[in-house]
């Protein structure tokens, strides 16, 4: 299976009584409007209960000659009432419905955002979109109507079934074998429409996994004539989401049409036993009549028990696969820690960084990208990350960013470990800039002040003069309030880079990474940025992951890094003297020059 296009299969559904559990805590905020819900649909079920008993009355007064404008006015009385009640309960319940799906929306989206990088990574985004897209959906009907429905339906199927023994024991041994029988193939039936159902939401997400794929790389897409395959993708994702529909939609129909299966069953034998009971003289007709009224009552509980019992069979699919997100491992929100000093407050230092003997790798199994990486890093200057691909240059920054827990050994800032600061604390005070320089969509000023929401007209323009954005806002037809596209794709690469640096900068950081921060600007703007990087690097610490010779060069130290290990600390000179790989990466163009 490709799992580009597949959402994660580690996924064990949840018991019966885990989804029950799941459920009551969606519920349990709203208990007292499904309370509200349940009472008002209790309300319009006594009204329907009343009226077999009131048609008999009619009856045996119209036989006896009596007035029956009393027995009329009541019963309209009880339609009207009974509707008027049932019409509130049901807005009741779907208000509360699209309350438990915004708080359940609420709860998936700030999880989401604060999962930790190696879940993020192991799980499709579009399948975890998908999760809060249309799960949360499914869920809205399992959480009122399906608990109302089951809750009214067994009390008018109890209450029907007590008034049914009061009228005629007989017949209601004859209708309750009907209903047993066909309720014992409904029941087969049930299980078959809960494996559809997680099947079908299974494929949506597949479908947000194709889609964000393919939009996510939109311009590869089309450069590479990929439209039509990736659209193969697509539809065969929406058409196992349309088998495992259809094959859902089929036996909810089965399940559907059982309950006026098992009433007109029970109609036709009721009739031939109640009209041989009439006949010969054991029950009144009125009796025969107040009977079937009951029998026709019980078509609508009867259709709620169905009907709840095929929205658990639902909703537990789609409280299964929301559940998993919330079992995800998720950053800590250690607000209780220190916090680290920024600039502007009463200790304005650049920050330290060691490495003691840092072990890492991704997942258990995986081969170490770092193996007792050791180094330190004074406060102020510029130190640079060189060697070859995959030497773990990147992941130094990853951990320091905390992305990542090392597995074994230190990461320290300022002295202290950061396992020691909380998360908001030390990313406050770190500037980090991608490889990817990634720009979200919206407004140049919106991705400006993404990382520094406080920042000040004065601020802004400061860093755009600093790193040569101030042409480009001239250009803009709105200045700083132009769209910049999905993914900043009306800018161009060097100027996307340029806009993640300025955004790292507005942030004022005591610590700033630069992750081959100008690896797509032309000779001129990186002579610029490098200039600007270097004031920088007066009052800040920076660390930069550079393939450029030019960037290496004014370095004050440069740490050179191989297979996951230190292999020395220097500067240029000394490190072309004396490490070989160095000289060598430096020799071969490697560390690609300005040109």
């Amino acid at each position: 299976m490709n799992t580009a296009s597949a959402p994660a299969t580690d996924e064990a559904s949840l018991s019966a009584r885990e989804t029950i559990k799941a459920l009551f805590a969606y519920v349990r905020p709203h208990r007292w409007a499904v309370a509200l819900g349940l009472l008002c649909a209790l309300v319009g079920a006594a009204g329907g209960l009343l009226q077999p008993l009131a048609t008999k009355a009619l009856v045996d007064r119209l036989a006896s000659g009596e007035t029956i404008a009393g027995i009329l006015i009541a019963l309209t009385v009880l339609v009207l009432l009974g509707t008027a009640v049932e019409a509130f309960g049901a807005y009741v319940l779907e208000r509360t419905a699209e309350s438990v799906v915004l708080a359940a929306r609420r709860t998936l989206v700030g999880r989401l955002l604060r999962l930790r990088i190696a879940e993020w990574e192991r799980i499709p985004p579009g399948d975890l979109m998908s999760r809060v897209t249309s799960d949360t959906t499914l869920l809205r009907a399992v959480s009122t109507q399906a608990v109302v429905s089951a809750a009214t339906g067994t009390v008018a199927f109890v209450a029907a079934i007590v008034m049914m023994a009061y009228l005629d024991v007989v017949l209601l041994g004859v209708t309750l074998g009907v209903v047993v029988l066909v309720g014992g193939a409904v029941a087969l039936v049930m299980p078959k429409i809960a494996r559809a159902t997680e099947r079908s939401q299974e494929a949506v997400g597949e479908i947000s996994v194709a889609l964000e794929r393919s939009l996510g790389a939109f311009r590869t897409v089309k450069a590479s004539g990929a439209e039509g395959r990736e659209t193969a993708r697509v539809e065969a994702a929406a058409r196992r989401a349309w088998r495992h529909g259809v094959k859902s939609a089929k036996w909810e129909s089965v399940a559907g049409s059982a309950d006026e299966l098992a009433v007109q069953l029970a109609f036709l034998v009721v009739l031939a036993v109640g009209g041989a009971r009439v006949a010969s003289g054991e029950i009144p007709v009125s009796t025969l009549i107040a009977f079937l009224l009951y029998l026709f009552y019980l078509i609508e509980p009867v259709s709620r028990l169905v009907d709840a019992v095929s929205q658990y069979q639902e909703g537990a699919a789609a409280i299964s696969r929301i559940a998993h997100v919330e079992r995800l491992s998720t950053e800590p929100t250690d607000r209780h820690k220190g916090v680290l000093p920024r600039q502007g407050t009463a200790v304005p230092r650049p920050a330290s960084v060691r490495f003691e003997d840092v072990s890492f790798r991704y997942r258990a199994g995986l081969p170490y990208t770092h193996q007792q990486v050791s180094f330190e890093v004074p406060g102020t200057g510029m130190t640079a990350f060189v060697g070859p691909s995959g030497a773990g240059k990147s992941t130094v920054f990853a951990l320091i960013e905390r992305f990542y827990e090392a597995t074994g050994g230190r990461v320290l800032v300022d002295g202290k470990d950061v396992q020691d600061w909380s998360l908001p604390a030390l990313r406050s005070a770190i500037g980090y800039v991608e490889q990817d320089a990634p720009v979200l969509a919206g407004t140049l000023r919106e991705n400006l002040v993404f990382a520094a929401p406080g920042a000040t007209d004065d601020d802004i323009r400061d860093v755009l003069t600093r790193t040569k954005l101030d042409t480009l806002v001239e250009r803009l037809p709105h200045g700083l309030d132009t769209p910049v596209g999905h993914r900043g794709s009306k800018l161009s690469g060097g100027e996307r880079q340029r806009v993640a640096i300025a955004r790292a900068l507005l942030r004022k950081p005591r610590l700033l990474l630069l992750d081959e921060a100008t690896s797509q600007l032309d000779a001129v703007n990186e002579l610029a940025l490098r200039d600007v990087i270097a004031d920088v690097a007066r009052e800040t610490t920076v660390l930069v992951v550079a393939h450029r010779l030019s960037t290496v060069t004014g370095a004050d130290r440069i740490v050179v890094m191989d297979t996951g290990r230190v292999r020395a600390v220097g500067s240029h000179e000394e490190l072309v003297a004396q490490d070989p790989l160095y000289a060598r990466l430096a020799a071969t163009q490697l560390l690609t020059p300005t040109r």
